[in-house]
C-alpha cells in the first residue's frame, strides 16, 4: 500500500484524533474522580489531547520518512 495516498493519510489522522480524544476523555474522568472542578478537568483533558495528538503525529512523521 502506498503510504502517501490521501485515503491512507486521512485514515491515519482519524485514528490519531480518535486515540487522542479517548485519552482526553479518560484524563477528564480521572480529574473529576480526583475532585477537580469541571473547568480544571477540561483543562487537563485539553492538555492531554494536545500532548497525545502531538506525540501521535510526531511518531507518524518519523515513520513516514
Amino acid at each position: 500500500m502506498d503510504h502517501t495516498s490521501p485515503a491512507f493519510l486521512l485514515l491515519v489522522l482519524a485514528v490519531a484524533a480518535l486515540f487522542s480524544t479517548i485519552a482526553a476523555a479518560i484524563s477528564f474522568a480521572l480529574a473529576r474522580w480526583d475532585g477537580a472542578t469541571i473547568p480544571a478537568a477540561f483543562t487537563r483533558g485539553g492538555v492531554t489531547f494536545a500532548a497525545c495528538l502531538t506525540l501521535c503525529l510526531a511518531a507518524l512523521s518519523a515513520i513516514n520518512r
